[in-house]
């Protein structure tokens, strides 16, 4: 089996976000970058089906230079190889853009199953692996919580609100995973030392013919990022049951206004 599973380098959750002083990034020194948990999940599985069944796991990102730790850490894990579309914008492009790349590399790499997480942390909104899957003509299933491979086929199941659907789809296809999925593995150390070996192709937009959109005429951007508003302080009640149990009740009626 040929596994592509594509990655995303995104902020650590625990990490402080300050702004960017032009208000549409954020400020990146001090900021701690890690594979997103989806993406892990992702990265598993089709280790695990190469442990299974053979073949070979290669795991590819489009990001500035500091992204290729994101492919060391699935090189750890046990995927084979990876490639890095290296540019320093294209992590802020258009979902559309981001996947125009992605499938190209997929088009000059042998793939009978391709893996995404079912978002990128950050963004969340969860395009580039449909757009991906429609660039290149095969099936897709999405936000996956289990999967069973079959003979030329795959069998997904996903939670739906209040049901859970099970769906067919014939190889070659592309899932995103949900989290719970699987347990990712933490890489070992021998796993570590062994991805220091492993190669990492670089290529850039221009060798796949894709550019980014001139500025000002992207079809989609970001036009100003800022911190939620700060929360409330709480309120700590004290001396008589009774009595703190009215105060409770009478402010989530006169202030919050939810009862």
């Amino acid at each position: 089996m040929n596994l592509l599973v594509c990655i995303k380098q995104v902020p650590d959750t625990e990490t402080r976000i300050r702004i960017s002083p032009d208000g549409r990034w954020f400020d990146e020194s001090g900021v701690t970058f890690v594979l997103s948990p989806f993406d892990e999940c992702a990265v598993e599985e089709a280790i695990r089906i190469k442990e299974a069944k053979g073949g070979e796991v290669v795991v590819v990102t489009a990001g500035p230079e500091r992204a290729a730790s994101a492919l060391r850490t699935c090189l750890a894990m046990g995927a084979d190889r990876a490639v890095h579309i290296k540019d320093e914008f294209v992590e802020r492009a258009d979902a559309l853009t981001v996947a125009r790349a992605l499938a190209a590399v997929a088009r000059g790499t042998p793939f009978d199953l391709i893996f995404a997480g079912k978002y990128g942390v950050g963004a969340d909104n969860g395009q580039v692996g449909p757009m991906l899957a429609e660039l290149l003509g095969i099936p897709q299933v999405t936000a996956v919580g289990a999967l069973e491979l079959g003979e030329g086929r795959i069998t997904a199941r996903r939670e739906i609100e209040g049901a859970v659907e099970i769906v067919e789809a014939l190889l070659p296809a592309l899932v995103t995973a949900e989290k719970g999925l699987n347990e990712p593995r933490y890489p070992s150390l021998k796993g570590i030392m062994a991805a220091k070996k492993k190669p990492i192709e670089t290529r850039d937009l221009a060798s796949l013919g894709v550019t980014l959109p001139p500025a000002g005429q992207e079809p989609l951007r970001w036009v100003s990022l800022e911190l939620p508003p700060p929360r409330a302080k709480g309120k700590v009640f004290t001396g008589d049951t009774a009595e703190s149990s009215r105060q409770v009740v009478r402010l989530l009626r006169e202030e919050a206004k939810v009862i």
